[in-house]
């Protein structure tokens, strides 16, 4: 019954194709020729998440393309905005260019947001490339529990969204200094008085499950309308729920074995009743935030990457200018 609601609801959630240029894997692949690959498999190794299967193939295949395009309509952006400049005879002020990754738990978005800021910052319009993620906008534990929304961490309404716009705008605003709280995922909460700064980088990438919301209400920002760029990591939600399933099994031996960890309650568990608990998170937290605010935003996106049963990206949908 899941399974059939899952696929039901996949299929309802079309993108407007005529807008989308559709590019296979082979094709795509094609766009890397002549690009140099900037990375070594040790580093690619340590930018892989838990249960990712990044690896050099995939990296110059997929994302020495995506990483060249970003910076060609980076620097693309850069050239408008000294235009524009000109134009008004003002001193040159251009900011930042902004990338939104979005997309499901477990789908691999921190993994393509940590690649992409690795190659980014070796093509030289772009050297200087800051990563943020969301997390941090999260209310803290305290403050959930307060509104009775720590069972729904991670739904839209567990966030502080207008720090997170406010935040955006500074940084698209041309501020020296913009600071973003830091989340633990060791501690699973906001750590008090700890920020990530961003000091006028050449771009900011800012990955997280919402990022692509509408606004509540019409005259309100929306996240994504301080985006430049949008990516959206999209895998079928069978994939996905296997994706969680295996990464929890991981974690359990990995950093739930940490005694300083949220998660080590889950340390000593049997594989079955750690499968029940992973399917029970899923089935009741992840999954139906996932249908429910994370799968109708890929419309919004600019670039979708769908992949397949493998972790691999077999396709690519980019938005015609």
């Amino acid at each position: 019954m899941l399974a059939d609601t899952m696929a039901s609801v996949t299929a309802a959630i079309n993108l407007p194709l005529s807008q989308y240029r559709e590019i296979d894997r082979a094709d795509w692949a094609r766009l890397a020729a002549g690009l140099d690959q900037p990375l070594t498999e040790t580093e690619v190794v340590g930018i892989r998440g838990i249960g990712d299967r990044l690896n050099l193939d995939e990296v110059r295949e997929v994302y020495m393309p995506l990483s060249r395009l970003l910076s060609l309509y980076a620097s693309s952006i850069r050239r408008l905005g000294a235009a524009t400049s000109e134009f008004l005879q003002e001193d040159d002020a251009t900011t930042p260019f902004v990338v939104g990754v979005a997309g499901s738990v477990a789908v691999g978005k921190s993994t393509i947001a940590r690649l992409l800021r690795e190659l980014m910052s070796r093509w030289p319009g772009t050297p200087r490339v800051e990563l943020v993620t969301t997390d941090g906008f999260l209310y803290s534990n305290a403050e959930l529990e307060r509104r009775g929304l720590m069972d729904r961490k991670g739904f839209p309404e567990s966030y502080d969204r207008r720090a997170l716009i406010s935040f955006l705008t500074e940084v698209k605003s041309g501020a020296a200094e913009v600071r973003a709280p830091f989340y633990s995922h060791m501690r699973y909460d906001i750590v008090p008085d700890a920020h990530v700064v961003v000091r006028r980088p050449d771009v900011v990438i800012v990955e997280g499950l919402n990022v692509l919301q509408p606004p509540p209400a019409p005259n309100d920002v929306a996240v994504s309308d301080l985006f430049d760029f949008s990516i959206y990591v999209d895998a079928l939600p069978s994939d996905v729920e296997k994706w969680y399933v295996d990464r929890f099994l991981a974690l359990r031996q990995g950093a739930f074995s940490n005694p300083s960890s949220y998660f080590n309650v889950f340390a000593h568990l049997t594989d079955d009743e750690a499968v029940t608990t992973a399917l029970g998170y899923w089935n009741e937290i992840n999954m139906p935030n996932l249908i429910e605010n994370v799968m109708p935003t890929k419309h919004r996106a600019t670039l979708v990457l769908n992949k397949g049963a493998d972790h691999s990206v077999e396709s690519v949908l980019l938005r015609k200018v």
